[in-house]
């Protein structure tokens, strides 16, 4: 029996299955990192789609100025209620990376104050509803370009 074919042999079997362990590995974590970037893309799209659902609903009650102002409060609080955001952004708190979470509170917290004054009886033309419609246009604005460069893996 030659000792140096064997060691030879046995060496090329060990580095044909490093090989193949090591090819193994990197396809299983680019396929983890593929899926992981899917999650994040769909539950932003869910929330942004619940940000602009709950915008809305509280526009509309902004502009009713013949509705009274008890009924638009409700209509804000409902807006918020039924919009879907907060189970959503303590969902991407659990995924999203630490610059989208910050973005995320911050346009939450804008849409937030938002219906507080709406809640408090503002319409859509009084300065202090247009200053918070500002603010929150800008953080949504700032959460859409967080998300987007975390999609893209910038």
């Amino acid at each position: 029996m030659d000792w140096g074919s064997l060691a030879s042999t046995g060496a090329g079997a060990v580095i044909g299955v490093v090989a193949t362990l090591a090819a193994d590995w990197s396809r299983a974590r680019r396929s983890r990192r593929e899926n992981d970037q899917a999650v994040r893309r769909e539950l932003y799209g869910d929330y942004l789609a619940a940000l602009a659902r709950t915008r809305n609903h509280l526009r509309i009650a902004a502009r009713s100025a013949q509705t009274p102002g008890a009924e638009r409060a409700r209509q804000a609080v409902e807006a918020f209620r039924d919009g879907n955001a907060y189970e959503l952004r303590y969902q991407l708190a659990v995924v999203a990376p630490e610059e989208v979470v910050r973005a995320s509170t911050a346009a939450f917290r804008a849409l937030r104050d938002l219906r507080d004054t709406v809640e408090d009886g503002a319409l859509h033309t009084e300065p202090r509803y247009t200053a918070l419609r500002d603010c929150w246009e800008d953080r949504l604005a700032e959460l859409r370009a967080v998300m987007r460069r975390d999609v893209r893996g910038a």
